[in-house]
């Protein structure tokens, strides 16, 4: 059995605990920092014991679950007050915020400007005004810090910088529990969503990947 302690401040200080390490301002996400990459080298550099293996061997051995098996993900954010999702292949990376610089003469709804990440401009979309969520809506969890950030993410060619309130973070669930959108969700944001999944005290919107597609390659235009 391996005597290897990794300490776990991701769980403790970092985005799974209260968010108070002052390295997050700095690397936004926990799985940006020399610590986390750190702790990763160490534990898949520890020593394997037999007792380890016959473990997971018979964990594999087992029967696949029913129809509970958590075989979705989904990146969790929030704009205004409503919780939303994107899968994970969208995303490209997690960036600060940044104040998007305007376009002359482009002033369809949904397009802020561009943005400069590390040296690379990206067109910065507003999902607020293409789902029509009020952004002045919506608060922080108790006890919980809370930075806006920039989602840059891809659809086939084209990349883009969304602006969020809040990240959540990555979320599996369960396909067979999503449930359709309640009746009382704007008819804006009510018709790019799949479904709604709930977790903890959150009811997140699943955003349909393929119409937010499609909708920003229409804005950009």
């Amino acid at each position: 059995m391996s005597t290897t302690t990794i300490e776990a401040c991701w769980n403790q200080i970092g985005v799974n605990g209260d968010q108070s390490c002052d390295k997050l301002q700095q690397h936004v996400h926990c799985r940006n920092c020399p610590v986390y990459a750190a702790a990763a080298q160490q534990n898949l550099q520890r020593p394997v014991g037999d007792d380890y293996k016959k473990d997971w061997a018979a964990h594999f051995r087992q029967a696949a679950g029913g129809n509970h098996q958590q075989d979705a993900a989904c990146l969790v954010f929030r704009i205004g007050g409503e919780w939303l999702s994107l899968p994970p292949r969208v995303l490209v990376s997690v960036a600060p915020a940044a104040k998007p610089h305007r376009l002359p003469h482009r002033t369809a709804p949904g397009l802020r400007g561009v943005v400069n990440v590390g040296g690379t401009l990206y067109p910065c979309m507003s999902l607020a005004d293409l789902l029509g969520i009020d952004e002045s809506e919506g608060e922080a969890a108790a006890h919980r810090h809370t930075f806006a950030r920039l989602l840059l993410t891809r659809w086939e060619d084209q990349s883009y910088a969304l602006p969020v309130a809040d990240l959540h973070g990555l979320l599996r669930y369960a396909s067979t529990s999503v449930q359709a959108p309640a009746a009382t969700i704007n008819k804006g944001l009510s018709r790019f969503l799949a479904g709604v999944i709930s977790h903890r005290d959150m009811r997140i919107g699943v955003l349909d990947e393929a119409l937010i597609g499609h909708q920003l390659a229409r804005t950009l235009r």
